[in-house]
């Protein structure tokens, strides 16, 4: 099992290890330890989100199942669709950071189906349930789980109510809390970054993204 039972049935706020992670975040970051305290009498354990995490019965999963899900004709269309009404902000995009149009449409076409899907998990349910339930990444999700606690702070949302995937990944480009943080742009200028609602916020961010990561315009996509 990935969650020992007698954990999961315990309230987050009663456990060490999360009492822990409030007093490093007040010590690091200068949270009050009662209001995270306050919030994380809020959270619950997703045992769905720890079932789609888990590795696939015998290791892997079938290319040929995944391609069929991810080219299709519903998907091509949309993805259309989202270029044509973006084209703008995508070849700006191009000009600024080197990444082609197609790459950027493809890879929210992946992610979201251009913003069909961008989950339904409440982020910080899903990144405590990795965090402190989730032994085997548990290092990686903490340190998302701080990451995403500061991006609320600093953008003066609820820590509550964004959602998100069962992983924690937000918007339509599905970037995690400390991608945001660190790549994610205000890219059609309105003051504020919206990878939930924002194309042009979208676009610009996963461009970004790339270039900082080592895209170089003009040589192979993949070898």
């Amino acid at each position: 099992a990935c969650v020992a039972p007698a954990a999961a049935a315990q309230r987050y706020t009663d456990r060490p290890e999360v009492r822990q992670f409030i007093a490093e975040m007040a010590e690091r970051h200068a949270f009050a330890e009662r209001t995270l305290e306050r919030l994380f009498a809020t959270v619950r354990v997703q045992d769905s989100v720890l079932a789609l995490i888990a590795p696939p019965p015998g290791g892997s999963r079938s290319w040929r199942v995944y391609r069929s899900n991810f080219v299709n004709a519903r998907r091509i269309e949309a993805g259309v669709a989202f270029w044509r009404a973006n084209a703008a902000a995508l070849e700006r995009a191009a000009r600024e950071f080197g990444v082609p149009p197609e790459i950027v449409v493809a890879i929210i076409g992946v992610e979201t189906e251009y913003g069909r899907n961008l989950g339904g998990y409440r982020v910080l349910d899903a990144l405590a349930t990795l965090a402190f339930d989730y032994p085997r990444r548990a290092d990686y999700f903490r340190w998302e789980l701080e990451q995403y606690l500061q991006l609320a702070r600093e953008s003066r949302l609820d820590a509550r109510s964004v959602r998100g995937s069962f992983a924690g990944a937000i918007g339509i480009a599905q970037f995690m809390p400390g991608s945001i943080r660190r790549f994610a742009l205000d890219f059609d200028g309105d003051g504020r970054i919206d990878l939930a609602a924002s194309g042009a916020d979208a676009i610009g961010s996963i461009a970004n993204f790339l270039r900082e990561h080592g895209w170089a315009s003009g040589a192979p996509v993949a070898l």
